[in-house]
């Protein structure tokens, strides 16, 4: 953990919230009270998402959520950073907190075994051990573990159909393998570890606190981690030691950009990069290109520029 100002503070917890639209006001009003910034997802099945803020305004934030009922342990993870990586607070309410397509799973009937960090190094390098990143493809491209099986799944909901596939395509092959999940703090770990359960699976494993937890307490010389980390906000990307990586982020389409990315010729600041440029319109590229022109503006003045990230949610 450095010295920087800025506290960060990833969180997630599956609970039984009866009412998620009542909860939604105050955990906003204490957030912007405390000059807190991030965004929070609020379900029934929970409550989700990363805030970032001062050490006594995140604290306070964090005794609020954890009066929520069935939050009192909830699992966070934290760093550090030297600014402000989020613009503003939102708290939404959703379907679920993250989003599998599973209405009837509930994690909390049952997850895998939690492995911890100095743990799971033994448990990935067993021969009969099937490892799988749980995450959406353009993460996986920047990292994962040594041997991990990518998905190449574009969205989470995804994940169950190819599960089923991967699982029939290892039964086929007479294989009944110890499965092992990992995904960036362990959210998605908690759903995809309950569904394979559901599914007849028995012997199923996740990594407990997910990579974050991982290269934060494994020493870089012992890990089986290849390049970084993929993380929901201005840092774009994590090493080990959770030490600020070397991506950067496309504001077209929200994904990382490598160094060769940004020379690309398709590259644009604001406007597309090489994965996201035939996927766009030159009429979106040029709003693209005018947001990042207002963007550049209130730099200038010195003044903050929220900008138009719905728009590019909106568009894909």
């Amino acid at each position: 953990m450095t010295d920087d100002p800025i506290r960060i503070a990833a969180l997630y917890q599956f609970a039984r919230f009866d009412d998620p639209r009542a909860l939604r006001a105050p955990l906003l009003a204490v957030c912007e009270a405390n000059a807190v910034r991030g965004t929070l997802l609020l379900a029934k099945e929970g409550i989700n998402g990363t805030i970032a803020g001062s050490d006594k305004g995140v604290e306070a934030a964090l005794d609020h959520i954890r009066a929520l009922p069935g939050c009192v342990e909830i699992e966070i993870k934290e760093s550090r950073a030297a600014i402000m990586p989020f613009h503003r607070t939102k708290v939404r309410l959703k379907k679920e907190i993250v989003t599998m397509g599973q209405p009837d799973l509930d994690p909390l009937a049952g997850v895998g075994t939690y492995v911890a960090p100095e743990d799971w190094n033994a448990l990935i390098s067993h021969p009969e051990t099937i490892v799988i990143d749980t995450r959406n493809d353009y993460e996986v491209q920047i990292g994962t573990f040594e041997g991990a099986i990518d998905p190449q799944t574009a969205s989470f909901g995804e994940f169950p159909e190819w599960f089923r596939a991967k699982r029939a395509e290892l039964e086929a092959e007479g294989r009944k393998p110890k499965i092992a999940m990992f995904c960036t703090g362990g959210i998605r770990c908690e759903k995809s570890t309950a569904f394979a359960r559901a599914e007849g699976v028995d012997e199923v494993y996740h990594l407990k606190g997910g990579i974050l937890n991982y290269l934060e307490h494994v020493p870089e010389q012992d890990s089986l981690w290849r390049g970084e980390c993929f993380v929901f906000d201005e840092r774009v990307s994590v090493g080990h030691g959770l030490a600020a990586g070397t991506h950067g982020l496309c504001r077209a389409c929200r994904r990382p950009l490598s160094e060769a990315d940004m020379a690309h010729d398709h590259f644009s600041e604001g406007v597309s990069c090489p994965r996201c440029y035939d996927e766009r319109s030159d009429e979106q590229r040029a709003r693209y290109a005018e947001r990042n022109r207002q963007a550049r503006l209130a730099r200038e003045r010195g003044e903050e520029h929220i900008g138009r990230r719905d728009e590019a949610e909106r568009d894909g």
